[in-house]
């Protein structure tokens, strides 16, 4: 049942809906704002943003009615749980290191000055609500949100059954569509289903209200154990997908850089990697993939019936992507752009259809453009920007280069075209050309006409070093 929480008395003498961005005057009601959160997707899970062999119809319909930014990117992580710094990052508007620093503190300042992202919303009038994956350790959403129904944990438990698999010469013990298992089925009612039907309630809620809502909806797909209906799983055939064309048996450096042999993410599957178990991966990939597609057409298609579609800004993204089988890893704590980059796509009234933005961004710059939706005031202590001047179309680079960390074991710099990744533990430094090699498949690193292009490179990681509060010491490469 939907437990609605206490909302506190909000008084506004003269609500600021001049801020609103696009076509203000013509709206007496300002736009809900439904954000929708993947778990580990990646920018190229999605169907329209070029992969021919998944299908998520309604997330790919989303896009053609709003903005789709082919660049956006997670900033990184100071845990093997990548997921957890990426939504720390998302609630607080604060960069990676920033972030752990709030983490840290117990949040104490952003709590006493109301920062995070949903009191940002609810100060400008909106009504919030959560449901799904929070996975913010020492955050309450209860404090944060006036309604909230399920709060799941980082990922569904997985089994045992669930590791070192498929081995083509035995029989597969684990199944994504047996119950048994737990994980996703824990309840009786798959966990994406779940979220599906807690935003159709919230959305009939809503139906008497006068105040605009803001919808935080936080599926734990399409994180392992990925599990789904069999009709899902039977939709995709193994056989018939194709091997990513970067697939290795085993990343040469998984030691050195922290994703190595026992991190749990990679023991998904078997060492060395098959080209059958990455298939059969991808296939159950795939499939959860799809079964959260479904799931959102059921949350536009209330808001549709309940008239509300129309004055909804929707957000669509992930918190960081995922390899399953690219460069011979599985999980997500690389520099590699399968991990770093995310679908972002942002669409409603107002907003220009079918358009892509190219301009390298962050996933949490989401965070302050909503703030701008809703017309309140982005918190000085936030470090990710607004997109909304490239929502309209403006030429400018909010973030001239991109920032990538994970632990101290992996540091990366993103200066279009060429992305620079250091593994200091070895000393390692890797360079690609991203509009020659998207795939990332040819180290430059190592060619005598590419040390000036890795000098320059090396110094403008120690320059985001400085903004992003990185005490990583570097100047050994320097």
């Amino acid at each position: 049942m939907l437990r609605y929480l206490p909302t506190p008395m909000i008084v506004l003498a003269c609500f600021a809906f001049s801020a609103f961005p696009f076509d203000a005057g013509a709206k007496s009601q300002p736009p809900n704002i439904v954000f929708i959160f993947a778990d580990d997707l990646g920018y190229h899970d999605v169907g329209i943003y070029g992969n021919h062999e998944v299908r998520t119809p309604n997330i790919d319909a989303l896009a053609r009615e709003g903005v789709m930014f082919s660049r956006a990117y997670n900033m990184g992580s100071w845990s093997p749980a990548v997921c957890m710094p990426s939504r720390t990052m998302l609630n607080t508007g604060r960069y990676v290191w920033k972030a752990k620093e709030a983490y840290d503190e117990g949040y104490a300042e952003i709590q006493e000055e109301g920062n995070f992202w949903s009191q940002q919303l609810r100060q400008a009038g909106y009504e919030t609500y959560f449901t799904g994956k929070w996975h913010v350790p020492g955050l309450d959403p209860n404090k944060l949100f006036d309604h909230v129904v399920h709060v799941r944990p980082g990922m569904p438990k997985q089994t045992e059954a669930g590791y070192d698999r498929p081995r083509k010469e035995k029989k597969d013990e684990w199944s994504p569509y047996d119950p048994e298992f737990g994980g996703f089925w824990e309840g009786g009612t798959h966990w994406s289903e779940v979220l599906a039907q807690d935003a159709e309630m919230f959305i009939e809620h809503a139906r008497e209200k006068q105040n605009p809502f803001f919808m935080y909806l936080a599926f734990n797909a399409a994180h392992d154990p990925r599990q789904s209906p069999k009709a899902f799983v039977e939709s995709y055939d193994p056989d018939e997908l194709a091997l990513p064309q970067n697939f290795l048996p085993e990343y040469p450096y998984n030691e050195a850089m922290g994703s190595g042999r026992k991190l749990r993410d990679e023991r998904l599957a078997p060492f060395p990697r098959t080209e059958y178990a990455v298939r059969v991966h991808r296939q159950e990939y795939y499939a959860i993939i799809s079964h959260m597609d479904e799931q959102i057409g059921r949350i536009l298609d209330q808001l549709k019936s309940e008239g509300r579609y129309n004055n909804t800004i929707f957000v669509f993204t992930a918190d960081h992507g995922l390899a399953v089988g690219q460069h011979g890893l599985m999980g997500k704590q690389n520099m590699y752009e399968h991990s770093l980059r995310v679908p972002l796509i942002i669409a409603g009234p107002g907003i220009p259809e079918g358009e892509k933005r190219t301009t390298p961004v962050y996933l949490q710059d989401a965070v302050p453009t909503t703030i701008d939706f809703a017309g309140g005031r982005v918190p000085d202590s936030y470090q990710f920007r607004s997109l909304v001047p490239l929502i309209r179309g403006k030429e400018i680079q909010l973030h001239p280069a991109i920032y990538g960390a994970y632990m101290d074991k992996q540091r990366a710099v993103i200066e279009w075209p060429y992305k620079l990744i250091l593994y200091p533990e070895i000393s390692k430094i890797r360079l690609y050309n991203l509009e020659e090699d998207p795939l990332e498949t040819n180290d430059l690193a190592g060619h005598e006409d590419m040390k000036s292009t890795v000098r320059r490179l090396i110094y403008c990681l120690e320059e985001l070093q400085k903004k992003t509060g990185d005490d990583l010491n570097l100047s050994s490469w320097s």
